[in-house]
């Protein structure tokens, strides 16, 4: 594997990483949950979660009690100062980026404006 940069101003909740770690064990042989900020949505960014086998050479590496997450080069930027937590709520349960950077989000919280 390469080397995988580390940057401590995004992090991951302790309920993303039990949550993470639970994915993984089902998964058998997938390492990190990918996530990634693409152009779209209805506030003009959108989140994407996705698995991922391996790291590649820009991406960040955030772990936390076993869980590991990859972002991207790109996504670091759109992401900076942020928290990845996994909430349980009446709607239902998902991956939450709690994001400073973002100025309006959509009511479903997927997509996101700078």
């Amino acid at each position: 594997m390469s080397q995988i940069n580390i940057a401590p101003n995004i992090t991951m909740s302790e309920s993303a990483a039990v949550k993470i770690k639970a994915i993984m064990a089902k998964q058998g042989k997938t390492q990190f949950l990918r996530v990634a900020v693409n152009g779209g949505g209805c506030s003009g960014f959108q989140y994407e979660f996705d698995f991922a086998d391996t790291a590649n050479d820009d991406d960040l590496l955030i772990e936390r009690d076993g869980a590991r997450i990859l972002i991207d080069e790109i996504s670091q930027e759109f992401l900076k100062d942020s928290e990845i937590d996994y909430v349980n709520e009446l709607i239902g349960a998902a991956f939450k980026i709690h994001n400073p950077n973002a100025t309006a989000s959509c009511g479903c919280g997927t997509s996101f404006s700078i």
